[in-house]
């Protein structure tokens, strides 16, 4: 039965474990999809790994990438602000609540993410039918994932996700544990990517659907809807 409801799922960390840098969620990726989904009628929820505080990447502040889509407003709306002050803990959420989880991105996630009670969500929204995605590093939180059949939730599954040439252009490349790239390749996805870094680019391939970049996270709010209301 429709809840008319989403899940959006953020991230706690807040620094590279092998960098002094800062990180944590990029806040465009939450304002564009939240922004959308709420424009087409979605109640939204925000859920993280441990619960509690996010931290915001500080660079994600001085990059709206898709030009004026109130990623500062947002930042200005205290009501919208104090969301993350004290997020539910992903674990303790009710799948039959909601239509469609999402996975933010932000440099954060690649660092808990990878959470097994995270994973262990996710396959319940995506085997009960409904809609799991992902923009940029978010696909990290599909790195986990097993389907009822034991197989990878991604494996022969088209998918996209924050490149290794984005990477490297964004000076990150030594500072990340891992390259989302390549392990959603080792899980046999089907990855692919725009013709040009950082382009916006979104993947659907039935109830999985997945964006490359921050440039995504509206386009993937919208295909989410679009594939709501089909």
């Amino acid at each position: 039965m429709a809840t008319q409801r989403m899940l959006i799922i953020v991230t706690n960390a807040r620094e590279y474990e092998k960098a002094g840098m800062r990180t944590g969620l990029w806040l465009g990726e939450l304002t564009h999809f939240y922004d959308c989904a709420q424009e087409s009628g979605f109640d939204l929820d925000l859920a993280s790994p441990a619960g509690g505080y996010v931290p915001i990447d500080p660079e994600s502040l001085a990059h709206d990438v898709l030009g004026e889509l109130g990623t500062d407003r947002r930042y200005r709306d205290r009501e919208f602000m104090d969301l993350l002050v004290n997020t539910k803990k992903a674990s303790e959420v009710n799948v039959e609540d909601y239509d469609a989880i999402y996975f933010t991105g932000g440099h954060g996630v690649m660092f808990d993410f990878r959470d097994k009670e995270l994973a262990e969500l996710t396959a319940r929204f995506y085997d009960s039918g409904r809609i799991v995605s992902a923009v940029c590093h978010g696909p990290a939180g599909l790195l986990e994932v097993v389907r009822d059949d034991g197989a990878p939730l991604v494996k022969g599954k088209n998918v996209t996700g924050f490149s290794w040439p984005e990477e490297e252009a964004a000076q990150r490349a030594d500072a990340v544990p891992f390259s989302l790239q390549d392990e959603l390749k080792k899980r046999g996805a089907n990855y692919s990517i725009a013709d040009k870094p950082f382009d916006p680019y979104v993947v659907t391939d039935g109830r999985l659907i997945t964006g490359q970049n921050p440039s995504s996270a509206r386009p993937v709010a919208e295909a989410v809807v679009a594939a709501l209301r089909t």
